[in-house]
């Protein structure tokens, strides 16, 4: 029987239970890892955020740490783009942007394919074990510069952030899962990626009101579980940043907006707040529940026992938050064997999970996400790969296996030289393909200027020109005298194959682009 109330646990494990460590789903078969995750799980961890690992193994560690866990473990994961974002051989699903790219909430159908993938993100995270989904963003995306959020987001309209955001919450918290939504009060009007320093909004609470904070009223309305607090300045609010100002957490988010569930930081291991000491303990007088991904569990325990002994925490307080927190854990159910509870006809049933059929649904969506912003008639469908001049540009680790270079014979790279007879002489088309991703820590989500220079010339050189954004939808902006303007929003290879697709007439252009450009 589990203990389920703060009073009956040690004041150390209370301390544990606040934390959610890291865990490298790579490294479980190192014995000195695997006793270090134990080790934590003795001391009394609140649970594991998982990174990577493959599906059956995972799936077999969880069930073991969760089976020695004298609490049930929340195990978290960032899986924005369905469980195989993160996990080998589980379904990567297109990400929110191209989920409002392809779903049309006008349409009953379109509904129920929503309805079907979010299902099958929740079987597959209770297949796995996976009990926290870090999901969704409900950031409204309104910089087109924003290094962090993106594709990440549904949109740049807020009303849409929350319809999508809602239907999320619906699904898989009706999964009995816990579900988080981010990153509050908004981390979409930034050019600032907080894994490498602090963003600054310069917005009043009544313009974050208005429309950045839209979405998560809506997701408290839902019921949502969780709440993840962004490492954000908002000057007008508070001289502390919203992860340790307890009139963002405490004042807004929970009294004026009325949340009672759980506040989860973001990831303590970034850099936003590298210039404040004492952030764990902070992060816990401001409000916050959960402390995510510190560097160092025990580390973090022995600032947070400091904090205690100087009167900035109180065991009172600890005990009210743990309280908190086994109340949500009361959710997770038969943690030793998580359910599986495949899709057979838009419709939950015990069994084995197909996650096969799981993989034509993701490609079903990234087919209807495909979206036509400019189109010059006549250009397409293309009939003879052999008068089209394709040219591979942004990051190039996506030019190697690129399924244009099996199609087309004609390929070339930038930054590597053009060959400039081939695209002024070409009887047909020039396509530019251009990869951008959304990373942690890389600090853009664009091309850099050089690059953008050098289509823009090709593109004057060139008789016609088709532009394809594959990522970052923003890119399109700059090559506006183009013939065509495409937008996917993946540099996956189903959302590549999906483009060709449209270009050769086989697939028509359903998408619609959810942010202005």
């Amino acid at each position: 029987m589990f203990k389920n109330r703060a009073d009956r646990i040690t004041l150390e494990k209370k301390l544990y239970q606040l934390i959610i460590s890291r865990l490298d789903g790579y490294n479980i078969y190192s014995q000195d890892y695997r006793e270090r995750i134990f080790n934590l799980i003795e001391k009394g961890i609140g649970g594991f955020i998982i990174f990577g690992g493959k599906r059956d193994e995972i799936k077999d560690f969880i069930q073991e740490i969760q089976s020695i866990s004298e609490r049930p473990l929340f195990i978290a994961s960032d899986i924005e783009c369905g469980v195989g974002k993160q996990i080998e051989d589980a379904t990567q699903f297109p990400c929110q942007m191209a989920m409002a790219a392809a779903i049309y909430k006008e349409k009953p159908g379109n509904i129920k394919l929503l309805k079907d993938a979010l299902k099958a993100v929740a079987c597959e995270s209770m297949d796995i074990g996976i009990n926290m989904p870090l999901i969704p963003v409900l950031d409204v995306n309104q910089n087109p510069d924003n290094p962090i959020i993106c594709t990440r987001a549904f949109s740049d309209n807020p009303e849409d952030v929350a319809w999508f955001g809602s239907w999320y919450i619906k699904e898989i918290e009706g999964s009995n899962l816990i579900i988080c939504a981010k990153h509050f009060p908004g981390h979409g009007d930034t050019n600032v990626d907080s894994h490498i320093s602090l963003p600054v909004i310069t917005k009043s609470l009544e313009d974050l009101m208005k429309i950045d904070l839209i979405p998560f009223i809506e997701a408290i309305k839902e019921g949502v579980s969780s709440i993840m607090v962004g490492h954000l300045s908002i000057p007008s609010i508070d001289s502390e940043p919203a992860s340790l100002s307890k009139k963002i957490i405490t004042d807004l988010l929970r009294k004026e907006l009325g949340f009672n569930g759980l506040v989860i930081t973001d990831a303590l291991n970034m850099k936003a707040l590298k210039d404040f000491e004492y952030v764990s303990a902070g992060c816990i007088k401001a409000g916050v529940d959960i402390l995510l991904h510190p560097e160092d569990a025990d580390k973090t325990v022995e600032e947070l026992k400091w904090a205690m002994k100087n009167n900035i925490l109180s065991e009172e307080g600890i005990e009210k938050t743990v309280n908190r927190i086994l109340k949500v854990k009361g959710k997770i159910k038969n943690i030793t064997t998580p359910l599986c509870f495949p899709l057979v006809r838009g419709e939950l049933k015990r069994g084995k999970l197909d996650y096969q059929s799981h993989k034509v649904l993701s490609a079903n969506i990234t087919d209807m996400s495909i979206t036509l912003l400019k189109g010059t008639e006549g250009l397409l469908p293309i009939s003879d790969e052999n008068k089209v001049h394709v040219i591979l540009a942004g990051e190039d680790k996506f030019f190697e296996s690129s399924p244009f270079k099996a199609i087309f014979r004609s390929v070339s790279t930038i930054p590597s030289p053009i060959p400039l007879p081939q695209v002024e002489g070409a009887r047909g088309i020039v396509v530019f393909a251009i990869f951008t991703t959304v990373s942690a820590g890389k600090g853009t989500t664009g091309i850099d200027d050089k690059e953008r220079e050098q289509v823009c010339r090709l593109i004057k050189k060139a008789k016609n020109s088709i532009v394809i954004s594959f990522g970052c939808p923003y890119v399109l902006r700059f090559f506006r005298d183009a013939d065509m303007l495409i937008a996917a929003y993946e540099t996956t290879e189903q959302a590549q194959r999906a483009v060709i697709r449209c270009l050769k007439g086989e697939l028509d252009f359903k998408g619609r682009l959810p942010v202005k450009i």
